[in-house]
């Protein structure tokens, strides 16, 4: 017996060695593999983040430039046949004055201002064109002869005087100048007649055009009667109202639910429906929030439609649940010794918590405040059910004013049948949209590492 285990021993240790290499062979061949597998997912998934970021500003960069007449303009006295401007010593009292102005100013607006730009234009015609008015005055944008006449409303006394005006070129003829459409299409397939496209050409040659940075995009709110003065500014404001009544109103409800649930709630069945409850409602749908902002804020409560004051409602139930759900993990991960040593010290529960918990936690609870925020500044579906898909021309003064969000201006201008210029509008809203929530996750990691340091 001695002998035959002497014999097997030999050949039993090297079978065992070769055993083990070839086990750790298989574990690091698997973890090289799964370490490429890991490295290949992040390359893929930066990859489309980059391709959609390159996508985006390839289409969006051109609608930050603006084509521009330069045009000299005659206030000509037989065109702008009016009486003169009331004067403040004409009248006994300020309301007169103002009913007089009001008075004067339409009648200034009944006249025919398009005659005006129309001679402008002529003006800078080269010698022995031949247009006629329709077709010469679908180069400037429409808004041209309201822009014309505030200047005379502003100021009466340019009547017949000529001063040098600068107005937008329409949104078909900033197509032409831009090169947004193909210029080697028939005459059936383009947006302008010959005659404007040459006088376009000719303008462009002479200098009277120009392209300039589009300032009208952030100045101006959206338009239909002139689309290339249509701007972002009104639906800016809309969703700066709507994330200032989140911040108002989920911020200090989110938290404070999240610690008296954490921290001061029995443990009872009710709680546990409470707990359960919050955790559907963070996994619901934005449309069921939408569905619901409008039978409860609209159909019972009859707060006014398309305002945001009930967009920011709206966001404020669907932020509540994030915010609370990521204020307990914060408060979960507090060491339980923190707890004890502050209670040790005498301290009362609501002492321990608002002033050795909660700012251990406030890091975290501030940076899933922000990143709430931020993903509700980018919902669509519940504001387009409250009715903010409805087209506002004006900036919104309160939050009751009818007003649009950032998303959902981008939704409008995405279904615009001109698609020529509104395809890179949508794309320059939908980078600043980007920017804005870059720029709020940007302050959440700000924040966050600042307050840490202090922590």
């Amino acid at each position: 017996m001695a002998t035959t285990s002497a014999s097997t021993s030999p050949q039993t240790a090297p079978e065992r060695t070769r055993l083990i290499r070839a086990g750790l062979r298989r574990r690091h061949r698997s973890e090289t593999i799964f370490r490429g597998l890991g490295m290949a997912a992040i390359v893929l998934a930066l990859g489309f983040v980059v391709l959609l970021f390159v996508d985006v500003i390839r289409k969006g960069v051109p609608a930050f430039v603006q084509s521009n007449l330069h045009l000299e303009v005659f206030f000509d006295p037989a065109v702008i046949k009016v009486d003169p401007a009331p004067q403040t010593g004409d009248f006994a009292s300020p309301a007169e004055f103002q009913a007089a102005s009001l008075a004067w100013q339409r009648d200034v607006a009944l006249l025919n201002w398009n005659r005006i730009i129309e001679a402008s234009l002529r003006a800078k015609l080269p010698a022995n064109t031949q247009i006629d008015t329709r077709e010469l005055l679908t180069i400037p944008e429409t808004n041209a002869r309201h822009q014309v006449r505030e200047l005379f409303v502003a100021n009466p006394a340019l009547l017949g005087q000529t001063v040098p005006v600068d107005v937008l070129a329409s949104a078909n003829a900033a197509n032409w100048i831009k090169g947004n459409i193909d210029r080697s299409l028939g005459d059936a397939q383009q947006q302008m007649s010959p005659a404007a496209r040459a006088v376009i050409d000719a303008f462009e040659t002479s200098g009277t055009v120009s392209n300039g940075f589009a300032w009208s995009l952030f100045t101006n709110a959206d338009s239909r009667a002139a689309p290339a003065a249509a701007g972002l500014l009104g639906a800016f404001i809309g969703s700066l109202y709507m994330m200032l009544i989140v911040i108002v109103l989920a911020v200090p409800i989110g938290v404070a639910a999240a610690i008296y649930l954490e921290e001061f709630a029995p443990k009872s069945r009710l709680t546990d429906f409470i707990e359960v409850n919050i955790n559907n409602l963070a996994a619901v749908p934005s449309i069921v929030f939408g569905l619901l902002g409008a039978a409860a804020f609209i159909n019972y409560l009859h707060l006014p439609i398309s305002a945001p004051l009930v967009g920011g409602l709206v966001l404020t139930l669907m932020t509540l649940p994030t915010i609370i759900i990521a204020t307990r993990g914060a408060l979960l991960g507090v060491s339980p010794a923190l707890r004890q040593a502050a209670l040790g010290m005498g301290a009362s529960k609501t002492q321990m918590v608002f002033h050795h918990v909660l700012p251990v936690t406030l890091p975290s609870i501030l940076t899933a405040t922000i990143l709430g925020v931020a993903h509700a500044l980018g919902e669509t579906a519940p504001l387009l059910l409250i009715g903010m898909k409805a087209f506002v021309a004006q900036v919104p003064v309160t939050p009751l004013d009818q007003a649009t969000a950032l998303p959902v201006q981008i939704y409008l201008w995405q279904g615009n049948e001109n698609r020529n210029f509104f395809e890179p509008r949508t794309a320059a809203a939908i980078m600043v949209l980007l920017g804005v929530m870059i720029l709020l996750n940007g302050t959440a990691i700000f924040l966050r590492s600042r307050l840490e340091k202090r922590v």
